[in-house]
């Protein structure tokens, strides 16, 4: 089922990011996991993609399976980085065929070793060159995404913000946010993009803290900002992890009831494979 048609059904809807492991082992071990987060009866799951196609067989995989055989809705990323137009058609002509019906069209990171992402001729060069080829070739619910604090990589968040504006206007369904902790740069964004009439829905990207120096370096890497006090709250506590998971699921949750009061249509959450707090956040959200 599209997305779209998902968020016309259920609201909000809770929605799960995966990357795809590096071993058997820990494959087998998504798969149960993706069994046990079924209990929550989330809207879909993602798979993200990772640079120069290093992991395409595996997205692939765990999306047709988790949608056929442990009856999740799947949507699978798909980058431009590494990727000739052709190498682009050639999977969404597979996805298609998997039966997948949800695709995040997004630029992807920059190769290990470099700092920019430098397109050969044939391949696409924006996020907005691929979801406009996808629109036109394929009958598939587009995701892009979407910076509250602006991309690391633009000048400022007003070219970043008309880039994403022109991913909607060829073709994105719905907009997905990098991770943010304070909200007041999600109500920002949202109301930003409103002016820019880009009216498609906007779900909030949400990370659960488990790990302090995990979260500080995740927030450099994507140009996210901790707020003061929720900074000074960590450095308080970094050396005792429990009590640092037990901080992060409490802001989280506090995070995710502003934003539903608010009236998000969605919250994604970023699990990193580790599903025990965005299980817990999602129970609590749901009473």
């Amino acid at each position: 089922m599209r997305i779209t048609e998902i968020m016309k059904r259920n609201d909000p809807v809770f929605s799960l990011e995966f990357f795809p492991p590096k071993t058997q082992e820990e494959m087998t071990q998504l798969y149960v996991t993706l069994g046990e987060l079924k209990s929550l009866h989330p809207g879909y799951i993602s798979v993200t993609y990772g640079a120069g196609g290093g992991t395409r067989d595996k997205t692939i995989e765990i999306v047709t399976k988790a949608k056929h055989e442990i009856g999740l809705e799947s949507m699978a990323h798909l980058t431009c980085v590494a990727n000739s137009k052709q190498q682009i058609k050639n999977i969404l002509d597979e996805l298609v065929r998997s039966g997948i019906e949800n695709v995040a069209a997004l630029r992807g990171d920059p190769p290990k070793g470099t700092d920019r992402f430098i397109p050969n001729p044939d391949e696409f060069q924006h996020a907005s060159e691929l979801t406009a080829f996808i629109r036109k070739s394929y009958p598939l619910c587009i995701a892009v995404a979407g910076y509250p604090e602006g991309h690391i990589e633009s000048p400022d968040k007003e070219t970043d913000w008309g880039h994403l504006a022109e991913k909607v206007r060829v073709g994105a369904n719905f907009i997905i946010t990098q991770l943010f902790f304070d909200n007041r740069h999600f109500f920002s964004f949202e109301k930003r993009m409103r002016e820019k009439g880009v009216f498609v829905p906007i779900i909030p990207g949400i990370m659960p803290i488990t790990n302090y120096q995990q979260i500080v370096r995740f927030t450099k890497v994507c140009g996210a900002s901790i707020p003061e006090q929720l900074a000074r709250d960590l450095e308080a506590i970094q050396h005792d992890p429990d009590a640092v998971q037990a901080y992060g699921l409490e802001y989280a949750v506090r995070q995710c009831r502003e934003l539903m009061d608010h009236g998000v249509p969605g919250l994604h959450f970023y699990t990193l494979n580790r599903s025990r707090a965005t299980y817990e956040i999602i129970r609590r959200l749901k009473g």
